[in-house]
């Protein structure tokens, strides 16, 4: 087999324009796919990095009659504790962000407050010092990156205090290198306190912010703890309807928690190199079968001095491993350069939005699978010509007398090319619907304006201005300062961006109508806002008025709705006036005006009711944080340090996080379709390109095989008009017969990319009709220069050459 090999490469090597064309579709090919492979392994099929990570799973509450998932209640993952047996440890998580201050420039630190069985859960053990104890208080864990970025790695931080949130910490430990907990959710979370719950909350039901996570006994299938689970659900429902009518517990792994939301994409785009691949292939068969033909004179000499077919089969797949193996090797440095060109193409602000996105890198699997991937593209695309050559006709192969193709080798040649087009015609359907998709989701009115506006996260929870009266000035007067800096238009502020942060919600009553039944409480987002807010984010006021600086803690209680909410519950327009309530127990609430709907949570989903209140009625004084929004005059990333010195004017200890444009936001909301769309288009124009060359080149050997009976023609009065026409002719028919085809399959797979699209169908007529035209206008230009060619053909030339 070596010295078969051997005599590839130097086969290979006589034939460098052969070698050239097959290699570079080969590498393109198998490095498409190893790429995606790369990712799909790293952020799929790669355990997550924790001992038996199978056995951990994710628990949420659940609406039975909706769907919807949330977090829990601490009193009811008190109950969940409490009266499970099918875990092993359980554990619950809070997110939490901290102002560390104290030591150099103060920071906005994202972290957890984390039950003392977390790690347990986990499996996981701190590099340095120890995890959670049942009485810890006030100590805290870092992150393996914040120790090295904060405190140089210092070996001896065990036992020294930390600052935050202006109250102090002891550290008890480091967690090492690449550990990520957790690894969805509350990705930039870099230090890990105790969960101590507050006395209000250890009966409040409706407070639901915990996450919880847990490690299934040995032996306890994922089916067993649903059931358990459910059960108890039950029984707290039960014994709670006034908070827990159809609410129930979903169990799910943990893995399916963290990459869920990603999958379908990822396994679109693996299906979609997939199909490059057999593009690939076949031009590289086609290739070789047009070799073959140019050999069938030394296939016939070694079948007549004893060379048994198989032996000539083995010789030819040997070149096709070779062939192979080469394009495995330029694949792979393909996929060195290409991983790190999709990495470096997600932005920086996006990137902790992409779970486990730090593991993407090349190892040993994708080493292997490219291995794999060799050598079956070696079987795929050599057997058939390797099986054609093994049993030549000794006779005309020996006297040259059949110097056109075989028939045979005509038919499996244009088979070849239907099917190149057939897949490039689903492959550019669908990335024709994404692109489409894509359009409609640009084109979606985020009801703000978010060019030239600055955002920033400013924290005061650890400075002198964190108790509620004190808050509310500092927070005037620090916007005061900024719509002073040059190039501030306006200045306002609100505690949760527009699809940025979390969404809180709240649950309410409308003065007039039938106080709802238990679990059927209608709730709705809701914001505190600064006067002038939505001034500055351009967000049209339809009815009533904005905030003013009258607004405060003393002064009657108002909110601003948005329209759906406004439709919703008053649908004859006369919501201005009315008045709602979270429960009997507080105080109505006026509605003062209505606002356009604006964008919340996901990027182009229906529009949900939302509320905006006051930031200084503030009646559960839960905002210790605000973001500032500025509309600036230009690129509002200039004025970002201008915007930051005129809040340390006020205090120079208080920590600035988030700083970023809302046009960076928007980017951020929308970076994975325009991603997947954008690597699926990709795809498709190779597809395109590969389907044109395949063309090309059966046209071209055609024209080549067919000179003497060109040169016939021609000299018995044929027009080069109706040759042209002739030679364009068979590719409008292998074009039309693939386009027919792949139509089909258009309309049978892309039915799978229904998830990925927004307000297109999966089989979109104009979309797939669009996609054939195109490709049948490829065909024709591929074809033209072989036919163009062949007008040009001397009858005597041609006739004294036979």
């Amino acid at each position: 087999m070596l010295s078969d090999l051997r005599y590839a490469f130097r086969s290979l090597a006589k034939s460098p324009r052969f070698a050239v064309v097959a290699l570079a579709a080969l590498a393109i090919g198998i490095g498409a796919n190893t790429t995606i492979f790369t990712v799909a392994y790293s952020l799929l099929l790669k355990p997550l990095a924790y001992p038996h990570p199978e056995k951990l799973v994710f628990i949420q509450e659940t609406n039975k009659r909706h769907g919807d998932t949330f977090p829990t209640s601490p009193a009811t993952y008190a109950d969940w504790r409490d009266q499970q047996s099918v875990f092993q440890s359980i554990a619950s998580a809070e997110a939490w962000g901290a102002s560390l201050t104290g030591s150099g420039r103060p920071e906005q630190i994202g972290g957890l407050h984390a039950s003392a069985s977390l790690l347990e859960v986990l499996g996981v053990q701190p590099m340095l010092g120890r995890g959670f104890r049942p009485e810890d208080t006030y100590v805290a864990l870092l992150s393996y990156s914040l120790w090295q970025r904060r405190f140089a790695g210092d070996s001896q931080i065990l036992g020294k205090p930390l600052t935050l949130n202006g109250e102090s910490y002891s550290v008890i430990g480091v967690m090492p290198p690449g550990f990520q907990f957790p690894p969805f959710w509350q990705e930039k979370a870099e230090l890990w306190v105790p969960f101590i719950v507050p006395p209000a909350r250890l009966h409040a039901r409706g407070s639901r912010s915990v996450r919880v996570f847990a490690r299934l006994r040995d032996g306890v299938t994922l089916e067993q703890a649903r059931t358990q689970m459910s059960a108890i659900a039950r029984r707290i429902e039960i014994a709670y309807p006034e908070t827990d009518t159809d609410v129930g517990a979903r169990v799910i792994p943990l893995d399916e928690a963290t990459v869920g939301k990603i999958r379908p994409a990822l396994l679109v785009l693996l299906a979609a190199v997939g199909f490059l691949l057999l593009i690939a292939c076949a031009n590289v068969a086609n290739l070789l079968l047009a070799r073959a033909t140019g050999r069938q004179k030394e296939m016939a000499l070694r079948a007549a001095i004893g060379a048994s077919p198989w032996r000539i089969v083995r010789q030819l797949l040997a070149e096709s491993a070779a062939l192979s193996m080469a394009g495995s090797a330029l694949g792979l440095l393909l996929t060195y350069w290409a991983i790190h060109a999709l990495t470096g193409a997600i932005p920086e602000a996006s990137r902790f939005t992409l779970p486990r996105y730090h593991e993407i890198g090349i190892g040993l699997p994708v080493l292997v699978f490219t291995v794999a991937v060799s050598a079956f593209t070696a079987m795929l695309f050599g057997l058939a010509p390797a099986l054609q050559s093994s049993r030549p006709d000794l006779n005309d192969a020996l006297k040259e007398a059949a110097r056109g193709s075989s028939r045979q080798g005509g038919r499996l040649k244009s088979l070849l090319v239907v099917s190149e087009v057939a897949v490039s015609l689903v492959l550019l359907s669908g990335a024709g619907l994404m692109i489409r998709s894509f359009w409609n989701l640009s084109a979606v009115n985020a009801g703000f304006d978010p060019h030239n506006v600055l955002s920033m996260a400013v924290n005061v929870g650890s400075s002198p201005y964190a108790a509620q009266e004190k808050r509310a000035v500092f927070f005037r007067e620090a916007l005061t300062r900024v719509a002073a800096v040059p190039g501030v238009k306006a200045v306002s502020g609100i505690n949760h961006l527009p699809l940025a942060g979390d969404q809180w919600t709240f649950g309410f009553q409308v003065e007039g109508q039938p106080i709802p039944t238990p679990g059927n409480q209608p709730s709705a987002v809701f914001r505190l806002a600064f006067p002038g807010y939505f001034e500055t984010m351009r967000i049209p006021l339809e009815q009533g008025r904005d905030f003013t600086d009258r607004d405060d803690a003393i002064a009657p209680r108002v909110v601003i709705v948005n329209q759906t909410l406004a439709h919703r519950f008053w649908p004859a327009g006369d919501a201005v006036g009315k008045r709602i309530r979270s429960s009997p127990k507080d105080p109505w609430v006026t509605v003062a005006g209505i606002v356009r709907d604006a964008e919340q949570g996901d990027w182009g989903s229906a529009a949900d009711s939302e509320f905006y209140f006051p930031f200084p009625q503030d009646a559960a004084d839960t905002q210790r944080y605000f973001t500032l929004v500025a509309r600036t005059e230009g690129d509002p990333r200039a004025l970002a340090e201008s915007v930051e010195k005129a809040i340390w004017t006020l205090d120079p200890d208080l920590p600035i996080a988030d700083v970023q444009s809302m046009e960076q936001v928007v980017s951020r909301a929308v970076w994975q379709p325009r991603f997947s769309t954008t690597l699926l288009g990709g795809f498709a124009a190779l597809a395109l390109a590969l389907a044109a060359i395949g063309i090309y080149g059966v046209i071209s050997y055609g024209v080549g095989q067919r000179q003497r009976e060109i040169g016939i023609r021609m000299a018995l009065g044929a027009r080069p008009g109706d040759v042209q026409r002739s030679i364009l002719g068979e590719s409008a028919r292998l074009a039309a017969v693939g386009s027919a085809v792949g139509i089909v399959g258009a309309l049978l797979l892309t039915r799978y990319l229904r998830a990925q699209l927004y307000e297109v169908s999966a089989t979109d007529p104009a979309v797939i009709g669009l996609a054939a035209c195109a490709l049948g206008t490829v065909a024709l230009a591929a074809a033209w220069l072989p036919a163009r060619r062949a007008t040009r053909v001397n009858p005597a030339v041609a006739l004294r050459g036979e």
